[in-house]
């Protein structure tokens, strides 16, 4: 080996050796926070936005948001999360929060917070939240306001529900927004389909076992259909940041929501797989909400439905078809690059998602 060999290959060494060090010393720095991460960790704030509890039944409790801004419409808005995970996942922070985008737009807007079952509730049905539940919040925010319908957006499986509602009861409901919402459920595009086929999974057996569905079971399957990215990439990006307060306050918000499971209610849980999952009976006109068959024709109001282009927990081909099946002349369809959640809670979803919907919804609602 030559002299100049010689030389490059000590440099190199001193420079891979030197990278070593500094990394080895910012590790040090970024464990060093640990206990101020854990006291954060404890302190998180769960919603952003003002608000105020108007209305309660059993569990349930409607929260109506307030700002600064004055109200210009006269049709409200109200937003149906789904039975999995708490609802402020819409209002997370001051800056993703898709509750003050319709604040700021001059909507009375309104969330429903469906609280958390016991195992008394293990006997509650499709029909006692869509029919009972659903339709008395409606109605209260019809009276409150004055308006003889209201908007509504429903997010997950809050958006199936909506549309069971809206299918049911159209004349309640002004404009329909759908967010990551499943309808088509004779897909094999997402794990969940696979999980719930009736030749690996019976739901009969699993409801008379556990009576309502445990939110460890609910959780684990949904850190399974990414466990790369949920048990190893989202540490190691967290070791790297841990120096980050912007990233860290956002990290442990997040983790909060995420680890913020509940049950949800056994019979329920039996109707979502074995009627939908299964069998598919909602695109078929043929699913049943008590004594009422859903007929998604009877849907004639505007529909805006909103799909992430890689979620994995709701992919694009359950929710597409909707727009084709309902009776309205007035179907809009948006899609975004973004996972389930980062449609409620990521950048690009703020910025370019939720000015247009509220901008939709503001052409198509009652002014004052």
């Amino acid at each position: 080996m030559d002299k100049k060999s010689s030389d490059t290959g000590t440099s190199a060494f001193g420079e891979f050796q030197s990278a070593f060090i500094d990394e080895w010393f910012a590790n040090l720095s970024r464990l060093s926070r640990l206990p101020d991460l854990w006291r954060k960790a404890q302190r998180v704030k769960k919603g952003a936005t003002p608000s105020e509890v108007v209305y309660e039944e059993d569990r349930l409790k409607l929260l109506k948001y307030s700002g600064h801004t004055a109200r210009r419409y006269k049709t409200p808005l109200i937003l149906v999360f789904a039975l999995v995970n708490r609802p402020y996942i819409l209002d997370l922070l001051p800056h993703k929060s898709v509750v003050n985008h319709f604040v700021q737009a001059g909507f009375d807007t309104y969330l429903i917070d469906w609280g958390v079952p016991t195992h008394a509730d293990r006997h509650l049905t499709l029909d006692s939240y869509v029919n009972g539940y659903l339709y008395n919040v409606i109605e209260f925010v019809q009276e409150q306001t004055g308006s003889k319908n209201v908007n509504v957006l429903g997010y997950c499986m809050g958006g199936t529900m909506s549309t069971m509602f809206t299918a049911l009861h159209q004349k309640m409901v002004r404009n329909l927004m759908l967010l990551a919402a499943g309808i088509n459920f004779d897909t094999k595009d997402g794990l969940l389909n696979l999980w719930s086929d009736p030749k690996y999974f019976d739901v009969d057996s699993f409801v008379e076992a556990y009576g309502n569905c445990p939110p460890e079971y609910l959780q684990g399957s949904f850190l399974m259909l990414k466990p790369i990215s949920n048990f190893i990439e989202k540490q190691l990006n967290l070791m790297e940041h841990l120096d980050d307060e912007k990233f860290i306050d956002e990290y442990f918000t997040m983790e909060t929501w995420l680890n913020d499971n509940i049950p949800i209610p056994g019979e329920i849980y039996r109707e979502f797989v074995k009627f939908l999952y299964q069998q598919n009976l909602l695109v078929k006109n043929q699913m049943r909400v008590g004594r009422h068959l859903v007929n998604l024709k009877n849907i004639t109001c505007p529909v805006l439905n909103i799909m992430a282009t890689k979620d994995d927990l709701v992919p694009c081909s359950q929710s597409e078809p909707f727009n084709d099946l309902v009776g309205s002349k007035d179907r809009k369809m948006m899609k975004l690059a973004a996972g389930h959640i980062g449609l409620a809670v990521g950048g690009r979803a703020h910025r370019e998602l939720w000015p247009q919907a509220s901008q939709w919804l503001a052409q198509r609602s009652e002014k004052l």
